[in-house]
């Protein structure tokens, strides 16, 4: 991420100031010299556009959203506007407003078609915005899921005492059979062992989806890049 180039500045010395800081990566006393120039000059576009930067860099991104949107009118008709609109919706996508970052992303698109981050931007807020909207029934679903699991599981936990009489005597009575006659052990599962095998499977299908549900958003998760301010 840069700041905006000096030909676009007012002509001050706090923003020049904040503007070598910056560049250097410090980023707290940039943001320092950029809310002096404010301060001087509530108009200043470079003053609130660098502030969003270094704001933006420290993880700030409440403040950088704020900064952004005082400079929103100023910005909209210049060169920097598609720009502008990218990194608003970059700020978007870092507060989860996925509404606004799908917004934002199809400003710049519309100023600068040919801009891929931008691109893959677009595609990765509407999907998130698509999982929230849509999703929230899927968290929905998964907290029952999860909740079930631990029916389940405590269920399984009282009736372990039982079982476990079942078992040893099942055993015994397999220990006895393959002395007497052998036979295949699969042919004599005990209803524990069918049960046991049960919740494998089950846990196996779990692990299953959970893995492909967390490669998706890996996936989606790594399109997304950062573009400089």
């Amino acid at each position: 991420m840069s700041v905006l180039p000096l030909s676009a500045q007012v002509d001050r010395k706090e923003v020049r100031a904040g503007n070598r800081k910056f560049r250097k990566g410090d980023f707290a006393a940039s943001e320092i010299d950029y809310r002096k120039a404010v301060l001087k000059d509530s108009l200043s576009v470079a003053g609130e556009y660098n502030l969003a930067s270094s704001l933006y860099r420290q993880q700030n991104y409440e403040e950088a959203a704020e900064a952004l949107g005082r400079a929103d009118a100023e910005v909209a008709g210049t060169p920097y506007a598609a720009d502008y609109y990218y990194n608003e919706g970059d700020v978007a996508l870092q507060r989860k407003n996925y509404s606004a970052a799908v917004n934002a992303f199809k400003q710049a698109l519309l100023l600068n078609p040919g801009d891929i981050d931008a691109k893959e931007n677009y595609i990765y807020a509407k999907e998130m915005l698509k999982n929230q909207q849509g999703g929230g029934g899927g968290q929905d679903n998964q907290d029952q899921q999860n909740q079930q699991d631990q029916n389940d599981q405590n269920q399984d936990q009282n009736q372990n005492q039982d079982d476990q009489n079942d078992q040893n005597q099942d055993q015994q009575n397999q220990d006895q059979q393959q002395q007497q006659q052998p036979q295949p052990q699969e042919q004599n599962i005990s209803q524990q062992q069918a049960r046991q095998m049960l919740k494998a499977i089950q846990a196996q299908e779990k692990e299953t989806q959970d893995k492909v549900k967390k490669e998706k958003a890996a996936m989606l998760k790594s399109r997304r890049k950062e573009k400089n301010w």
